[in-house]
């Protein structure tokens, strides 16, 4: 037995297995935070009293709260009257242990070395980047949009933004001109912080060029440009460069102390016009569940590293990648780069080399690599893992059981996380010293939080029976609080269906009193008068072997309603009239002739978000000939000519 297999067969096993469900091993009971399954009955008494304690142990308060949660719908406001400031959270007080790391960097070239940033370094390029902000204007209540890759000053500005009360609206770096401009001129934003590129795949992709289009006819007074790929930048005027600024400005600035339900920042998530919501979020509130979800969902320890793979552009790269751990205390991973470059190792080498505890991706990039040759993988020593996520979508069962056998060993919890850029925070998963991990289920509601399962009146429906999940008052810490200047739209898609009950648009059901997603609630279906969700019929198309990735979208029909039609991506196998049969055959034994889709379309890719997500309603504007909108959220725009191409030649 060579030395990597010893070592893997010694590493620690965390879940145990009864009759097909996984549970906390010993092991993982003894080391978490939370083992007492008494937690949800004990917060559900009192959700409110439940918070507030978490917020006196967890967080530094400059002044203590008035009231706990006060509810005047369609808004609330959590810890009214508190004062505090989220830098000082995740920075100030960790400063009794300056030297410990609290940032690692992989740049993406290989011939690049990691970079290490501990709470003394990082305080310091915090404080001195609020300087330059201040320095030009930037205050409390200011909007700073910033507009970069995977670097570590993107966090660095985020946490400068906090530390002097100015609201950070954060674009992911490869969305268009247009889309950062629309997000620009939404929020107003005074300073643009962006970068002169960032490396892809190898090569240097330009940023500024992109970014000073945005920036034209705007109310941005200074572009602050990041040397990454070391291309000649404009200097003078309007455009400053963020390192010569940094030697400018002094060492300390003293943050700005504010109110729990001040707006910390924006982040924009597409509504179903294509048109981006500015959703917003508070400090107190935010800071309060960005913190104990990360320690309790990940059982994250002041010496852990935490790794979660999305872009800070999106919110599992602002609550889990960036604030989560610092404000735990530990190290968190902010990788610059593709998954499979130089090679489809580089992901499973950077865990082995920097030994990563929690690892947090998407069923897109589970799906992705497990395409690829089981060697980029078992080569590498993956035993420091403790924790593995799953986040952006329903995960189905091949993918779940793949990550849990090949990644985690057969060892490693997995907590199929449910949340929204709108919640802040995950809201529905198992706790890893609770359980029980069972595929395709995302669990129990966070204690201290109110899940329920309706139908379209508001009315609870049976378990086991599919219907509406909304959340019932008190409104989680983390949630939105509203809407950025559009009130009209807040209510209009949150709160207009059911009133009292905050609408997360998803559908779910109850299965063994645990909640699994069954996907967004306009990619369920009525088919002859049966409710049939895409996700279902997703996870029997995916179970075949050919099968890669699979999308489902509903396609209006004279007779019946709706019916189901699939794009599918090959694993292996050939295209054509007799594997579409198979599929649809497939389908008819998994769930039923009523579930058989219409049609088979087979294509290279799917329409995907950056953190995964199918965008399954541009898909169904191809089928019905309508234009797709929200092509700027893509991170493979280029997929869509080609799915039309494939849909009007068949």
């Amino acid at each position: 037995m060579n030395k990597l297999a010893k070592e893997k067969k010694k590493a620690v096993k965390y879940v145990t297995r009864k009759n097909g469900v996984f549970w906390p091993s010993p092991a993982m009971k003894k080391i978490a935070f939370m083992s007492d399954p008494r937690v949800y009955s004990k917060a559900a008494k009192d959700p409110v009293k439940f918070w507030e304690e978490q917020a006196r142990e967890g967080l530094t308060w400059e002044k203590e709260w008035d009231i706990g949660y006060e509810e005047k719908l369609p808004y609330f406001k959590w810890f009214k009257g508190g004062k505090l400031n989220f830098c000082v959270n995740c920075l100030d007080r960790h400063l009794n242990k300056a030297n410990k790391v609290a940032m690692v960097w992989v740049p993406e070239p290989v011939n690049e070395k990691p970079i290490e940033f501990t709470y003394g370094q990082l305080y310091d390029k915090v404080n001195r980047f609020a300087n330059v902000l201040k320095k030009y204007g930037v205050g409390k209540g200011d909007v700073v949009s910033i507009y970069l890759p995977m670097v570590p000053e993107a966090m660095v500005a985020m946490l400068a933004c906090t530390r002097i009360g100015a609201i950070h609206s954060i674009v992911f770096s490869a969305f268009s001109s247009e889309a950062l401009k629309a997000r620009i001129q939404d929020g107003k934003a005074k300073i643009l912080i962006t970068s002169d590129g960032y490396y892809r795949r190898g090569k240097p992709e330009p940023l500024l060029k992109k970014a000073r289009a945005a920036a034209r006819r705007t109310t941005i007074k200074k572009i602050i440009i990041v040397p990454r790929i070391k291309k000649k930048a404009p200097t003078g005027g309007k455009y400053l460069d963020f390192n010569k600024e940094m030697e400018k400005v002094d060492s300390y600035c003293a943050p700005e102390i504010m109110n729990s339900e001040d707006t910390m920042f924006i982040l924009y998530t597409s509504g179903t016009t294509g048109k981006p919501k500015g959703i917003v979020h508070d400090t107190g509130g935010y800071a309060m569940q960005a913190y104990l979800t990360t320690k309790w969902n990940f059982d994250m320890h002041e010496d852990d590293l935490m790794w979660c793979t999305a872009d800070v552009g999106w919110i599992t790269g602002h609550t889990y990648a960036m604030y989560g751990p610092l404000l735990v205390g530990a190290k968190t991973l902010i990788y610059e780069g593709g998954p499979d470059y130089p090679n489809p190792g580089r992901w499973w080498k950077l865990i082995q080399d920097h030994k990563v505890n929690m690892f947090y991706t998407a069923p897109t990039a589970i799906r992705m690599f497990m395409k690829i040759d089981e060697k980029w993988i078992n080569k590498y020593d993956l035993s420091s893992i403790r924790i593995m996520g799953s986040v952006g979508e329903p995960i189905d069962v091949k993918s779940w059981m793949w990550y849990f056998n090949k990644i985690g060993g057969g060892r490693c919890p997995i907590i199929d996380t449910w949340w929204q850029t709108e919640t802040g925070g995950t809201l529905i998963n198992v706790l890893p010293g609770i359980g029980p991990f069972v595929p395709t289920v995302s669990g129990r509601p966070f204690p201290g939080v109110t899940k329920e399962i309706v139908d379209e009146k508001g009315r609870p429906v049976k378990p086991g029976k599919p219907g509406f999940l909304i959340q019932k008052s008190p409104f989680a810490p983390g949630m939105l609080h509203g809407v950025y200047n559009n009130h009209k739209k807040f209510v209009e898609t949150y709160w207009k269906k059911y009133k009292k009950y905050y609408d997360t648009s998803d559908g779910a059901y109850t299965t063994n009193g645990l909640i699994r997603i069954t996907g967004r609630t306009d990619d369920v279906m009525k088919v002859a008068g049966h409710r049939l969700a895409t996700a279902e019929l997703e996870n029997a198309i995916d179970a075949d072997k050919h099968v890669g990735e699979c999308a489902i979208v509903p396609l209006p029909h004279a007779v019946k309603g709706q019916v189901p039609v699939a794009f599918v991506v090959l694993k292996h196998g050939k295209p054509g009239p007799e594997l579409e049969k198979r599929l649809k055959k497939f389908v008819d034994i998994k769930i039923g002739p009523t579930a058989r889709p219409a049609k088979i379309y087979f294509v290279e890719d799917l329409p995907k978000t950056r953190s995964g997500k199918i965008m399954r309603r541009i898909l169904k504007a191809i089928i019905t000939k309508e234009e797709p909108k929200g092509l700027m959220t893509l991170v493979n725009p280029q997929s869509v000519g080609r799915i039309k191409q494939i849909v009007e030649t068949q």
